[in-house]
């Protein structure tokens, strides 16, 4: 794979190479509407894959948050298109790495030293490429070890790099007024926190002593000595991608064992440590040759306060749902319904959200839930088409609920693709017993 020797960080370089990504964009439109007056019978695929090979292709080599934006749409499969699914999916765990040179560069910078000053032996070229860094292999002592290299250049543009996908995400997402301000800064204090390998290795450190006790969950071992604000170096762990091991698993009792496993840690985090890891791709995520699961990544972590966490998974229960009175104040709690509301908006929000919470909390209704349930994600992959058509919805005041519902949403939805591509059978209340009194 083609290496980087030099990653765009100025506002106009990245700028300019997003226009010119547009005018890619642009030609595509062109040469299918060409197409289409002389077969009129044409469908959009071979748009779809077009725009998304020349949108990945255009930030690829840009790294850092306009890449984790694609990773992030990538977890989307009920609402984006399968072509954009498939090539924003490799930002997850393979892109054009960085130079050797350029690795040498910023260990010297970081920790003062070179990496074979450090380290028996150190892999040049990265075994895997994402968003905001990459990995190489080493070795110290006789243990093999995975070292984390930040992009340089990542956290600076953060900033500037939101300031051009605003407009974008604006209208995509019908956000209106001053209120959507809070919506941006949000996302920006969660990339920037990824963009801190010093908290992330407190926040790593933490969460895997606080939840070793789950069955069948793994974490490597981390090495404070040898890590900086931009490299990072853990026990290097064996294994397959989840998505690599969902690919080809036949065996549905593995399956179950895996799903079993992940549900247990996300709902003992968000239920017990009221802070959850908030990146749920299957990146982070390795199958070991013993088929545990194995957490890699805990760059992105979200706390969830309290007078958050209660009225939403009130939500969650099927009497507070069928109970319109109490419906109606859990929704005001979140800030879904506006003070400023009309009774037109009232009663529409009321009705989309109650159509919505009473599929998506389907699996916290029962003390277990299948994952492979087609039907069910048939359902939430043709309401959000649904929601996608509606223009009624794109008129209305778009600015709805609390801040915290951007990670704790995006968790849940990747939470519920991670179990449906293991096809994992959960008993739901099977974290409790992890939960001291």
């Amino acid at each position: 794979m083609k290496t980087l020797d030099k990653i765009p960080t100025g506002k106009i370089e990245r700028a300019s190479q997003l226009v010119k990504t547009g005018f890619k964009v642009g030609g595509n439109y062109v040469a299918y509407y060409g197409e289409k007056i002389v077969n009129p019978n044409l469908n959009r695929d071979k748009l779809n894959e077009s725009n998304a090979e020349d949108i990945y292709d255009g930030l690829k080599n840009l790294k850092g948050s306009a890449l984790k934006v694609a990773q992030m749409l990538s977890m989307d499969k009920s609402i984006m298109p399968q072509a954009y699914v498939d090539k924003f999916s490799l930002s997850q765990f393979s892109v054009p790495p960085l130079s050797a040179p350029l690795v040498r560069k910023t260990f010297k910078k970081y920790l003062d030293k070179y990496p074979e000053e450090l380290y028996d032996t150190f892999s040049p070229d990265a075994m895997n490429a994402a968003s905001i860094g990459q990995v190489h292999k080493a070795t110290k002592n006789g243990k093999k070890l995975a070292v984390k290299i930040q992009y340089p250049g990542v956290a600076d543009s953060i900033s500037s790099d939101l300031a051009l996908v605003k407009p974008f995400a604006t209208r995509m997402f019908n956000l209106k007024g001053k209120d959507s301000e809070k919506y941006f800064i949000e996302v920006e204090s969660k990339l920037l926190e990824e963009t801190d390998y010093v908290l992330e290795l407190k926040q790593s450190l933490e969460v895997s002593e606080k939840c070793k006790s789950i069955a069948n969950l793994r974490f490597p071992e981390y090495y404070p000595e040898f890590s900086s604000e931009k490299i990072l170096t853990m026990e290097w762990i064996d294994g397959e991608h989840l998505s690599e091991f969902t690919a080809h698993n036949e065996d549905r009792s593995k399956g179950d064992k895996l799903g079993q496993a992940l549900w247990d840690f996300y709902m003992y985090q968000m239920h017990y440590l009221k802070q959850v890891h908030a990146d749920p791709h299957p990146g982070n995520f390795l199958i070991d040759k013993d088929d545990n699961l194995v957490a890699i990544d805990f760059g992105c972590i979200k706390q969830v306060p309290e007078e958050f966490y209660v009225p939403y998974f009130e939500l969650a229960r099927p009497e507070v749902i069928d109970n319109p009175k109490l419906f109606n104040e859990k929704l005001f709690e979140l800030e879904i319904l506006r003070v400023d509301d009309s009774q037109k908006e009232l009663a529409y929000f009321t009705t989309i959200f109650h159509d919505l919470l009473s599929l998506f909390t389907k699996p916290f209704h029962g003390d277990s839930f299948d994952f492979s349930d087609e039907d069910f994600f048939g359902k939430i992959a043709q309401m959000g088409e649904e929601f996608s058509k509606d223009t009624q919805l794109r008129k209305m005041n778009g600015n709805r609920g609390s801040k915290h519902f951007l990670y704790i949403n995006r968790t849940f939805f990747g939470l519920y693709n991670l179990l449906h591509d293991l096809k994992a059978r959960i008993d739901t209340k099977s974290y409790e017993k992890y939960i001291i009194s």
